[in-house]
């Protein structure tokens, strides 16, 4: 058992992180850079630690400094939100040598969830489906036209490791796979200090669909429904929404039993995100990742259950309270990543807030740690906040995230808000009727 948590991350979920403690009865502990002397979660914790100067390599990456930090305030464990150190195997080593509790995965499944090749032979092991792709890391161009031509075009060259749609590149053809190949390597090369890559098949119009689990140490696993985060710009995701307006009952059973079997199979511990394609109703694993997703809201919402309060029960030990039969699914949720980014050109906009307002009313929730006069360091991601709302049904839910959107006021730096407000008022996002492309061509039409 700990009483006291050092939250190893910064913005709106280490502020989410430390809501979740102080409800739990839980004393807190702020890391922070210099450029985050005046963040809302270091003002709230209560005690705070500077680790390092603004860039996230000698402070939020360093985990020598969140250690000692760690030691000189007697925090009992490190819960480390998502991006940064949160799926960083060795980390969660160094944390448990020195006798302090991790509040997240086994270092084991980290690592190998982490290598993109690795992963897929483990769930194909367990019986999880997976995109048709090669067996493992292609080494040349020559082995990948080889495997691309017996696959059949269009293929997508994959980094071994990392994410974000950093590697990715497609092929539609011979002539194509050179470049795609090379550059894949090279881009991967650069992120994540990998070039090894992979081929899969390329799926034209697939939806992106997670499932949210959860496992404690005591063999039980449940499955937290679905998420639909199709709407990606680059990779990226910008809105999600839960349940799918595209699978059905039947198969929402289906999958999610598949992906609690194999999880109990994996001996997984924690809080974990398995992401699918889906087209033509099939459904193909693409990775795990074995943290908090940015998205856990919209789960939370419709099942009105506390996924870090979970996350730090299982990380003392505690039984899940609830089974598969327990877990209500209430609803409609949506989520919209508000960034400081020009709505159009989508550069980042740090700055100064001068006017900040956020919505209220029944279903709406915000998770931001902005505030007026706060300052947006240019050194970190560019997420003002989450806005997420909950309605009875689709509809409702959509006409309360327009009056939410409408109600939001960020000034002084750009925001992605009107990007969303036109979203709201699209068809294809109306309807439910979109797939992973569908933004990318949606963003394409607006400017033509």
């Amino acid at each position: 058992m700990f009483d006291k948590v050092l939250i190893a991350n910064r913005g709106e979920i280490a502020l989410r992180i430390h809501r979740a403690c102080k409800e739990m009865g839980l004393s807190t502990v702020a890391v922070h850079s210099t450029a985050d002397s005046n963040a809302m979660h270091v003002r709230l914790a209560d005690e705070s630690v500077c680790i390092g100067p603004p860039g996230a390599s000698e402070s939020y990456l360093k985990s020598a400094a969140i250690m000692t930090a760690a030691e000189i305030t007697h925090a009992g464990a490190i819960h480390p939100g998502y991006g940064f150190l949160s799926e960083n195997a060795r980390f969660v080593e160094i944390v448990e040598a020195h006798g302090l509790n991790f509040i997240g995965p086994r270092a084991e499944h980290i690592r190998l969830m982490g290598d993109k090749i690795a992963a897929k032979k483990a769930m194909i092991e367990v019986g999880v489906p997976v995109v048709p792709g090669s067996d493992g890391g292609v080494p040349d161009e020559a082995t990948a036209k080889k495997v691309a031509a017996e696959m059949g075009y269009p293929v997508l060259v994959k980094a071994a490791s990392g994410g974000g749609g950093r590697g990715m590149k497609v092929a539609r053809s011979e002539e194509e796979m050179g470049k795609a190949f090379n550059t894949a390597r090279s881009e991967a090369k650069a992120a994540f200090g990998d070039d090894e890559v992979y081929i899969e098949k390329y799926l034209e119009k697939p939806r992106h669909i997670e499932i949210q689990v959860i496992a404690d140490s005591h063999g039980n696993v449940v499955h937290l429904g679905e998420r639909d985060c199709s709407l990606q710009r680059r990779h990226q995701k910008v809105f999600e929404e839960a349940p799918s307006p595209a699978i059905t009952q039947a198969e929402r059973d289906t999958i999610g039993k598949t992906v609690v079997d194999a999880v109990k199979k994996l001996g997984y511990l924690g809080v974990g995100t398995i992401e699918f394609l889906y087209e033509n109703g099939e459904f193909y694993f693409i990775e795990m990742n074995t943290r908090l997703q940015v998205e856990h809201p919209v789960t939370e919402m419709i099942t009105r259950i506390d996924l870090v309060k979970e996350q730090i029960r299982i990380a003392q030990g505690e039984k899940l309270s609830f089974t598969q039969g327990d877990v209500p699914f209430i609803g409609h949720a949506i989520e919209c990543r508000i960034n400081a980014e020009h709505p159009e050109t989508f550069a980042p906009s740090p700055g100064l807030i001068k006017e900040f307002h956020a919505p209220g009313g029944l279903g709406v929730r915000l998770d931001s740690a902005a505030y007026a006069g706060y300052m947006i360091p240019p050194y970190y991601d560019s997420l003002i906040g989450k806005l997420i709302v909950h309605g009875v049904t689709r509809e409702e839910c959509m006409l309360r995230l327009k009056r939410a959107l409408g109600e939001m006021v960020v000034s002084g730096v750009e925001t992605t808000l009107p990007l969303h407000q036109r979203l709201v008022d699209a068809e294809g996002v109306n309807s439910g009727n979109y797939d992973i492309h569908w933004l990318e061509r949606f963003l394409a039409d607006q400017e033509s």
